[in-house]
């Protein structure tokens, strides 16, 4: 058996908000690692990123250059290696007008990446999904959401996001039940990331709150989401990966209660004081939601959720992996923290 120092992991993702975290728990814990991003150009982006994290040393690390929307460099990627942790996956700003802009290559690359960790002979993949793929198809709005829950891909009020995260998934398990190499799969299904950015290009999960932080968004929707830290995610792709208890198992991540766009808002005004006073506590009303999600991607997949908290039970990753998570308000305020120091260094740099 390989010693935890001859183990190698192939990240896909590695200079994303999850997949650095990832990156950087995996060379701490003595694993060789192998990050794969779209073009070598982001090499050094990356290895500052981990230095931000408190690297010193890059001698077990090394890079590819692989895109989710072809097939080169796949098998290279996958080569001599015993896991995968795939975490990229497209998640834009702004939901495109054509679907299968984000449809497309989430599924594709997902069975790019699966097909060459097979032909390598890789262990065990663990694929970063949602709770999007988990609960949004949800008939009891009063239960509690579990890892058997899956979201119809098929519901028209589902977005682009939605649906490509749930068919990317689907994709992957039918892969593997398909597969003659026995690959084992864990799928990690977490909430709303938060906590701390080791880059200035903020996450799209980063930048909502930083809008809302900062007075860009002027009011907030009537829904709600479960919250969870980046470095507790990172840290149940390394569980799901090496404990036998994960295989072919899905495992929600969240912490605590879902909390409602103007109850973070609420917390916000009364944690930081003076530091939150763009903070909108404004709530848009129902209707105008509806309206807007007529003509506008945003808005339509907000639709379906107005007023709903959903509870979801991340009890089977504590209960088989010993996870034990970050409260959701050290998930918040760390982010927060990261988003003022990146804005001080950025008004440094101009001086």
């Amino acid at each position: 058996m390989k010693s935890k120092d001859d183990r190698l992991v192939l990240v896909t993702g590695g200079t994303g908000f999850l997949g650095a975290h990832c990156i950087l728990q995996l060379l701490d814990k003595g694993f060789r690692v192998r990050a794969s991003m779209r073009t070598l150009r982001r090499k050094n982006e990356a290895i500052s990123m981990l230095r931000r994290g408190g690297v010193t040393s890059i001698e077990h690390l090394s890079f590819v250059e692989a895109d989710l929307s072809n097939d080169a460099n796949w098998d290279k990627a996958a080569r001599d290696c015993d896991y995968i942790l795939h975490v990229a996956s497209p998640f834009p700003i702004k939901m495109p007008k054509d679907e299968n802009e984000l449809i497309t290559p989430a599924v594709e690359g997902t069975v790019r990446v699966l097909k060459a960790a097979s032909k390598a002979g890789v262990k065990r993949v663990v694929m970063t999904s949602s709770f999007a793929a988990v609960g949004y198809s949800c008939v009891d709005p009063n239960g509690s959401i579990t890892e058997e829950n899956w979201t119809d891909p098929n519901d028209r009020d589902i977005s682009a996001y939605t649906k490509s995260k749930t068919l990317a998934e689907l994709a992957a398990w039918d892969f593997v039940n398909a597969d003659g190499n026995k690959l084992e799969l864990s799928v990690i299904c977490p909430r709303y990331i938060l906590g701390p950015s080791l880059s200035a290009s903020f996450s799209s999960s980063l930048t909502a709150l930083k809008n809302l932080f900062d007075g860009t968004m002027k009011a907030v929707p009537n829904i709600s989401y479960g919250i969870v830290d980046v470095r507790d995610v990172a840290d149940l792709h390394i569980r799901a990966m090496t404990d036998p208890a994960a295989k072919n198992q899905r495992f929600l991540a969240s912490s605590g209660h879902p909390m409602t766009f103007n109850e973070l808002a609420l917390f916000l005004r009364i944690e930081l004081g003076d530091k939150a006073q763009n903070v909108t506590t404004k709530v848009l009303p129902n209707w105008v939601v509806r309206i807007v999600s007529l003509f506008n991607a945003e808005a339509k997949g907000i639709r379906p959720h107005l007023g709903k908290v959903l509870i979801s039970d991340d009890s089977k990753a504590k209960r088989l992996l010993g996870w034990v998570p970050r409260e959701r308000e050290e998930a918040i305020l760390s982010a927060i923290a990261c988003i003022l120091e990146f804005e001080r260094e950025s008004v440094v740099s101009q001086v």
